[in-house]
């Protein structure tokens, strides 16, 4: 036990003479509760101070005078404090761009008005009076159907028909001599009705026999072959009116507000390279696809020389007022805590403006921003900056600037 206390006892005054000699201020602070050393470095710190004067009084004569603060306030340092220094910087201009003023879509072309002529009857095709790409009026014959049975079945109708017309007629004569009886009128009446439908019956049916055009169009590539059988609702061509060509396209559901029948579009053709169709937009549908959020719209282009074709692929461009936005240099965007912002060059000091980013773009950010077109912004220097801090501009928007200080002082020299 007693080796232990000693033990801790020569610790502890180890410990405190090496606080003694090596803490700066140890004696000092002892002096300061009453306790004076008979060694020590205290007796060289009270005796001068560091201008290498007795404490307290005026320095001796010859002594070196202390370093005093320097050119910026500042002791021991050239420069001063760094805030006192002026940071160069390089200001790029604010312009504003336009986006959301332009939407693109892919629309493939139909025809405003197109058939599919079917044969409406039965039977052996004779022939084809058409050809592709010929241009045919509203009821102009394309084919006809062997049609001999369907002729000597009006012949026959008709000769019913004339029969049961001169039968009724002698028998209204009896009836008004009141020979007859009014049953025998009646039945006389309705036999001549009957051979009168007949007749009808037979020319519809020779009539199906006759393929007419039911619109004006282009006729297109012919289905059936003289001589084969064709039957009822059988294709035999198709006919388009390309006077006009109707594009069909999708566009995203943000825009169904914005799109209206009349909206003028443009048009490009990949089959027809170079060259630009105006039209406008004709019909819109009445519900937003709920798997793919787009809306289906329809556009009329007019063909008047025929260059575009029903099926082809297009570019479609509507235009809109769009949004304006400043755009400024990737490098001015700067972040913190509250989000992105800019330094603004005004009359030689740094302000800091808020700038949130709508649209980053190859060529600038698109921010929303306090700032108005040709600001000047800082994009070089930025990291040194504080707000209302002066700057000295070396290259501004119009590729100006004022020259550095010491550049203004090797001119002067």
């Amino acid at each position: 036990m007693i080796r232990q206390l000693l033990a801790s006892v020569i610790v502890l005054a180890a410990a405190a003479l090496a606080w003694v000699f090596f803490a700066p201020g140890a004696t000092q602070t002892l002096a300061s509760y009453g306790i004076t050393l008979p060694f020590g470095p205290g007796e060289q710190v009270a005796s001068t101070s560091p201008a290498g004067r007795p404490a307290g009084g005026p320095p001796r004569e010859g002594a070196a005078a202390a370093p005093g603060p320097g050119p910026g306030g500042r002791g021991g340092g050239p420069g001063g404090p760094r805030g006192s220094r002026q940071t160069n910087v390089v200001t790029t201009g604010v312009t504003y761009a336009t986006i959301n003023d332009t939407l693109s879509a892919i629309g493939e072309g139909t025809a405003v008005r197109s058939v599919t002529v079917v044969s409406a009857a039965g039977g052996t095709l004779t022939e084809v009076v058409v050809s592709p790409g010929q241009e045919v009026q509203a009821g102009d014959v394309i084919a006809r159907l062997e049609a001999d049975a369907e002729r000597l079945a009006l012949d026959r109708a008709r000769l019913a028909a004339d029969d049961a017309a001169a039968t009724l007629a002698r028998t209204e004569g009896l009836a008004s001599s009141n020979v007859v009886a009014n049953t025998a009128l009646t039945a006389a009446q309705l036999a001549a009705a009957n051979a009168d439908l007949e007749v009808r019956n037979a020319e519809l049916a020779l009539a199906r026999r006759t393929i007419t055009s039911p619109i004006t169009g282009t006729v297109g590539l012919i289905q059936v072959t003289p001589g084969n059988y064709v039957g009822a609702q059988t294709t035999v061509t198709t006919i388009d009116d390309i006077d006009s060509v109707r594009v069909d396209f999708w566009v995203p559901e943000r825009y169904a507000t914005i799109v209206r029948p009349g909206t003028p579009i443009t048009v490009s053709a990949l089959a027809v390279p170079g060259r630009l169709f105006e039209g406008e937009i004709s019909a819109l549908d009445n519900r937003v696809d709920p798997a793919s959020r787009t809306l289906q719209v329809q556009a009329e282009i007019p063909n008047e020389d025929g260059t575009l074709r029903p099926g082809m692929s297009f570019q479609v461009a509507l235009r809109f007022p769009g949004e304006q936005y400043p755009a400024v240099n990737p490098l001015a965007i700067l972040w913190s805590t509250e989000g992105s912002y800019v330094w603004k060059y005004v009359d030689g000091r740094a302000v800091r403006v808020p700038a949130e980013i709508v649209q980053r773009n190859s060529d600038g950010v698109l921010v929303r921003a306090d700032l108005a077109p040709g600001d000047a912004i800082i994009t070089e220097g930025v990291l040194q900056l504080s707000e209302g801090a002066q700057v000295t501009l070396l290259e501004g928007p119009d590729g100006t600037g004022a020259q550095p200080q010491a550049e203004q002082a090797a001119a002067a020299s």
